[in-house]
């Protein structure tokens, strides 16, 4: 049965809600400690989801990402690295929770380092900026988006060197309802309006995504949730 868009609004909010508690979840459980490998974090993750909702299924790859590999982006696959007592690391998972995509990232900085305090802390304001900047052009484009937040990043001293700042979010998989062209996501070249009807008439719906690095001290740190709906 087709659902209306208040429902299917309400559906994609509370996958994010059931995100946001499991990875309250994960920093109260101290899943995130030094000596623990990212891949022992990630299968850690992956079994408190299903212990908490019954969440077997990730939609994308999940990604636990620590001191230098915090500088990869998405489609990388660098070497397990075991996390250190002054480290950064940040969460990238999308679990489907009753069909519906979750996706969310979050940095987390053990110890008391500047730098990787300062590229934590710097992450969330960017995204609530670029939702505001969103919300006030009606008729914004993925590219010019990605091309605000770029530019923004650079004028706050940070590099942003990700290939997308976002992308669809729905029913899974979303991949089959919006295709995999470049107007699927917040990057250069997908130069229609975001706010649009996906190829079966829904409203589309967006995930916005900050990847921040320091170049210079060889850190990243990660942030995304719901662009669009709140």
């Amino acid at each position: 049965m087709e659902l209306a868009e208040s429902e299917r609004v309400s559906a994609l909010l509370d996958a994010e809600a059931k995100a946001v508690r499991l990875f309250d979840e994960v920093v109260g459980r101290g899943i995130i400690a030094a000596g623990a490998s990212e891949s022992v974090v990630s299968d850690a993750v992956r079994d408190l989801a299903y212990e908490m909702f019954g969440t077997r299924r990730f939609w994308h790859k999940r990604i636990v990402r620590s001191g230098i590999n915090t500088l990869e982006p998405y489609s990388a696959n660098p070497p397990d690295r075991v996390i250190g007592e002054n480290d950064i690391c940040f969460l990238d998972f999308g679990p489907i929770f009753e069909e519906w995509e979750a996706d969310f990232g979050r940095t987390y900085v053990l110890g008391d380092d500047p730098a990787m305090l300062a590229v934590r802390d710097a992450l969330e304001p960017l995204w609530l900026r670029g939702r505001d900047y969103f919300d006030a052009h009606p008729d914004i484009t993925g590219e010019q988006l990605y091309a605000w937040i770029v530019d923004q990043a650079a004028e706050q001293g940070w590099e942003f060197t990700a290939p997308i700042a976002g992308h669809l979010v729905g029913e899974f998989p979303h991949k089959q309802i919006s295709g995999t062209d470049v107007v699927s996501y917040i990057a250069a070249g997908s130069n229609i309006p975001m706010r649009r009807p996906d190829p079966t008439g829904r409203a589309c719906h967006w995930i916005l995504e900050i990847h921040l690095i320091d170049r210079k001290r060889q850190i990243g740190g990660f942030f995304e949730q719901l662009l669009d709906v709140r």
